[in-house]
């Protein structure tokens, strides 16, 4: 050990750790090791620098909260998320899309046909659709959780006194492996500018814009979840997403609301606009 110096204490540090060799973690350390290492040596990086990068992930966590997360947005913004999201679409499935900072895992399950939008200013949209399988199958009891922002471009969590589960909810498809409900149509909106990662995009000259969109979470038994996002057809920001989550069999089309295609939706209010967008879920593991 006494004799290590900057090339050999790579493998010095690997060694260091006595995690079972062939394990999964193994592999993922040793390589986040390895690469580190040599991003370090690549670049020569100074202590100024060294002490930068500590201080930004420090800043990271000092502002993160279990309502936001500043380190999710730091891999959004960095394309981390978008290429992980990428990986793990299996074929056949509907592809995966950011999870973003403001995801609740307790929001209020809704029935079919439930109006999200409230009182909030903006037309009012029916999202419908339906769940299936690979091979085309519907999917009953599949859960549709989803979240947005409101017509303005803000997420009611982000609103001192706003109740952080409006414009969420809980759906279960129907017999035929439906979901429908009402909410009000979400604006394009920046990431959260006001901490470290917003540091990070304006000292890249980078606009911190994302494309409107609606966030989903979908699961059934004995299939794979997949978090998604859907956006709309013909809207800003739709070509240089500030998270990279747009993707071509993500984006929607927004039409004008034809009851007698929709006739037997129960419906608590009347939209302006209707989208259909079907999702797929692949076997699971």
């Amino acid at each position: 050990m006494r004799d290590i110096n900057q090339f050999t204490i790579t493998e010095a540090v690997k060694a260091s750790f006595k995690a079972e060799e062939g394990s999964r973690f193994r592999f993922l350390l040793d390589n986040l090791i390895q690469h580190l290492h040599d991003y370090t040596r690549e670049t020569n990086l100074t202590h100024e620098e060294w002490m930068r990068v500590l201080t930004f992930l420090y800043d990271c966590g000092k502002i993160s909260t279990p309502d936001r997360h500043e380190f999710i947005l730091l891999s959004d913004v960095l394309g981390w998320s978008a290429l992980v999201d990428m990986i793990n679409t299996r074929g056949g499935a509907t592809e995966n899309s950011n999870l973003g900072p403001f995801y609740l895992d307790d929001a209020p399950r809704k029935p079919l046909g439930a109006d999200l939008a409230g009182s909030r200013e903006g037309v009012t949209v029916l999202c419908h659709g339906v769940v299936r399988d690979t091979l085309k199958h519907p999917i009953a009891g599949a859960i549709v959780d989803t979240w947005q922002a409101d017509g303005s471009g803000t997420y009611p969590i982000q609103e001192a006194g706003q109740d952080k589960y409006d414009l969420r909810g809980v759906f279960e498809t129907d017999a035929e492996g439906r979901y429908y409900y009402t909410t009000v149509l979400p604006k394009p909106y920046t990431v959260p500018y006001d901490g470290p990662v917003g540091e990070l995009l304006r000292a890249g000259s980078r606009h911190a814009w994302r494309a409107a969109h609606l966030h989903y979470m979908i699961r059934a038994e004995r299939m794979r979840s997949i978090v998604t996002e859907v956006f709309f057809e013909n809207t800003e920001y739709i070509d240089n997403d500030a998270v990279f989550g747009v993707r071509k069999s993500l984006i929607a089309r927004i039409e004008p609301y034809k009851p007698d295609l929709v006739a037997d939706l129960p419906l608590e209010r009347r939209p302006d606009a209707m989208i259909k967008f079907d999702f797929t879920l692949a076997p699971g593991d």
